[in-house]
């Protein structure tokens, strides 16, 4: 599976190339090959930008060939769909369909409609047309890139270049005095939104790290807080709130501490693991 955008890899985009060399690796061995679609239209934009031969390239087309290499795709509509719930699972096996369908009916609902009501569906297609305007994307990917430019000319640490939908936060640089195994990214998304309500996200080693056999604290490779931005929601104004928030924050960085984990579950602890600041 392809993540396009890579999301908890600060947004980057995948290339045509690098999708289309997948696709032949996985033929030579069998295997098939699924998009996880949820923000296709931003990674074709970047796509359109960034790889040679594709400047004159509509965004719809670009996104009809990262499609073709594909056998299926997952598409949570609530990034690239521009709706507030809903999704779908495409597939190119007709048998595998057939399979997916009857446990759908178990589960959810007849795949005319999926658990979703009738809006829901109408909403998602009516998405799915306007994400592919040219112009709704660049306003899109230069909000993001506006909150990157702020943060960075404040001394704020981010991933460079900014990605399609979030700006991420260098939770590492933004806080060296607090180890991994205290949570740094934790700590920061506390304080940003403790500070100034502003709600993000850790992508570090809570939702990464892994613990080896002694019960140490393995470090994910990057501590990050992701600030994700949602479509057609925020003005300026709040974009420029968000740039005080975290600027302040990192005015006093030296007085926030790290957490520690004293509850988690078996599985996807990043979800609802509770937490204790340390002394």
């Amino acid at each position: 599976m392809i993540t396009v955008t890579n999301n908890s890899g600060g947004g980057q985009p995948v290339s045509m190339e690098n999708i289309r060399q997948t696709r032949r690796l996985c033929n030579r061995h069998g295997i098939p090959l699924f998009l996880d679609a949820c923000r296709f239209a931003e990674n074709a934009y970047f796509i359109k930008k960034r790889e040679k031969g594709y400047d004159a390239v509509s965004v719809k087309s670009i996104v009809q060939e990262m499609f073709s290499y594909a056998d299926g795709s997952t598409m949570s509509a609530k990034k690239d769909g521009i709706v507030n719930m809903g999704g779908f699972l495409a597939l190119n096996d007709d048998a595998l369909a057939s399979k997916a369908r009857n446990l759908l009916i178990v589960t959810e609902g007849f795949p005319t409609y999926g658990g979703l009501a009738g809006r829901d569906l109408e909403a998602i297609a009516q998405g799915l047309d306007e994400v592919l305007d040219e112009h709704y994307l660049e306003y899109r990917l230069r909000s993001v890139e506006y909150l990157g430019e702020r943060l960075t000319q404040a001394g704020v640490p981010i991933l460079q270049p900014p990605g399609g939908h979030a700006i991420y936060l260098n939770a590492r640089r933004f806080l060296p005095h607090i180890p991994p195994d205290q949570y740094p990214g934790q700590s920061l998304a506390v304080e940003l939104f403790r500070y100034g309500g502003v709600r993000s996200v850790e992508i570090g080693s809570v939702m990464f790290g892994k613990y080896d056999q002694s019960g140490k604290l393995i470090p994910a490779p990057m501590e990050l807080v992701r600030l994700a931005i949602p479509r057609r929601v925020y003005t300026q104004s709040h974009i420029d709130y968000v740039v005080e928030v975290g600027v302040e924050v990192f005015q006093n960085r030296d007085r926030l501490k790290g957490y520690r984990i004293v509850d988690e579950p078996p599985l996807l602890r990043h979800f609802t693991a509770r937490f204790e600041q340390m002394n």
